[in-house]
């Protein structure tokens, strides 16, 4: 099962028809293809539940998808080496200095040789559709990687009109009053890590393993001198994670009594337990979600 590590959310600006039978073939125009002799990377849709020809997993009103990248690994060192040996070749038998283009046909050649004893890396992206609230999530740290994966399942559906989710009130404030008025809602507790911002000296200070009700940050706080931008934070007995200002969620780690409490599932029965899994890591994450909203003034109002 594809636990979330992180989520960058995005709202559907429009409602989409989400058939499945029609998806699915959109989907297969896009299939991870592995990479061949002479491809130095793919990029497409995997099956999300191992053993399944679908492309799509869903439950109810939420799908779920993976994209499946596949780079042949070719350490620069090695390409150099090799592109080396034959400039020095080439120039003692020519007796002349090799101009740049011609070194540069030679370095191509060099890397269409190697490409074929080329280890791969592969990296998958899971991305999750609430069909019922219009958000997509994608599981990521890095917002390239995030609009990459957008950028595929645009690529396959024709049109994806999407935003990056906004709350209205600025998260920075709210989490700088949060801390240094003690007010941080009842379901959350902060833990002993964030990042404080000085916009006036385009400054950082990162605390870890420190109390942030220290008198040393609290005095930070005041007067504008800085604000917090991240804040590592735990909705008790369901999960903790790292806040930032553009709303993205980092470091999601579900706690031990969620991810136990499918545990009565056979491990033989995969489909079920996944199936099982996916629809509570969603409704958490669902809920999570609303839950911000609600502390951040709902959603910011888009022209």
């Amino acid at each position: 099962m594809f636990w979330f590590k992180n989520a960058i959310i995005y709202r559907l600006t429009k409602s989409l028809a989400w058939d499945l039978t029609q998806l699915q073939n959109q989907l297969s125009d896009c299939a991870y293809v592995p990479c061949g002799q002479q491809d130095m990377s793919k990029f497409g849709w995997a099956s999300p539940l191992q053993g399944s020809n679908l492309l799509h997993f869903s439950v109810g009103k939420q799908i779920l998808l993976v994209a499946q990248k596949e780079e042949k690994i070719l350490p620069a060192q090695v390409i150099d080496s090799e592109l080396n040996k034959r400039i020095a070749t080439l120039e003692e038998k020519e007796q002349r200095k090799l101009k740049k283009t011609e070194k540069q046909i030679l370095k191509d050649d060099v890397v269409m040789n190697l490409l074929p004893r080329a280890f791969s890396k592969n990296q998958h992206t899971a991305l999750w559709i609430d069909t019922e609230q219009n958000l997509i999530y994608v599981d990521s740290a890095s917002h390239k990687r995030a609009e990459d994966t957008l950028a595929l399942l645009r690529k396959s559906l024709g049109s994806l009109p999407v935003v990056p989710l906004a709350f209205a009130n600025e998260p920075s404030t709210v989490m700088t009053n949060w801390i240094a008025q003690n007010s941080l809602p009842d379901w959350l507790i902060a833990l002993e890590e964030a990042e404080l911002f000085g916009y006036l000296e385009n400054s950082v200070i990162r605390c870890k393993k420190q109390p942030l009700e220290n008198e040393e940050i609290l005095a930070l706080l005041q007067d504008d001198k800085k604000v917090v931008r991240k804040l590592a934070l735990e909705w008790e007995d369901t999960l903790s994670f790292v806040f930032n200002e553009d709303c993205t969620l980092k470091r999601l780690k579900f706690a031990d009594v969620v991810r136990e409490k499918n545990d009565d599932i056979l491990k033989e029965d995969f489909a079920q337990r996944f199936d099982a899994d996916f629809v509570l890591m969603t409704g958490i994450l669902t809920k999570l979600t609303q839950h911000l909203l609600d502390e951040f003034g709902g959603e910011k109002h888009r022209e």
